[in-house]
């Protein structure tokens, strides 16, 4: 009897552990589909062709790491909601990159791709502090580096803007 219990219990946590997990993959992946939207948005609409071609290479990045999560996931027997954030709104924090695109000024349109990017950080900053899987975590510490990184180097483009 005990050991049915014992059993019962440690399923119960792994069921738990597995919602967690799937809840800040299924997270990213949303961050990741929003940057994915905001950038394209950003690439069609913005003159200068330097900020297009880095806005088309990030939203291309944002892609591939959707498709990462999205094979970690299956790997663990999940599956991503598709009817999410991509074929809905964007996420609040790209939600002024029209506006911005529309004033021309490129300061505006990095400062809304800056603010973009915050959230996709903070996002990655809250998974790195979760306890991942040893497969998953490599991943996500990736991603979070090349999420930083585009961060800063908006940023950095803003500043000199």
């Amino acid at each position: 009897m005990q050991y049915i219990s014992i059993q019962n219990q440690i399923k119960n946590i792994t069921m738990e552990i597995n919602k967690e997990v799937y809840s800040t993959v299924h997270h990213l992946i949303e961050r990741c589909k929003d940057g994915v939207k905001g950038y394209k948005t950003a690439a069609e609409d913005v003159e200068d062709q330097d900020l297009k071609d880095l806005f088309r290479k990030y939203a291309v990045q944002r892609d591939s790491m959707i498709t990462e999560l999205q094979d970690q996931l299956h790997r663990m027997g999940k599956t991503d909601d598709e009817s999410s954030s991509i074929e809905g709104t964007l996420h609040r924090a790209w939600i002024d990159i029209k506006a911005a695109l529309s004033s021309k000024d490129r300061k505006r349109i990095l400062e809304e791709c800056e603010r973009g990017e915050d959230y996709a950080v903070k996002a990655y900053e809250e998974a790195m502090q979760k306890n991942l899987p040893g497969e998953l975590k490599p991943i996500v510490a990736q991603q979070y580096q090349d999420v930083k990184n585009a961060h800063d180097h908006i940023r950095s483009l803003r500043d000199s803007a």
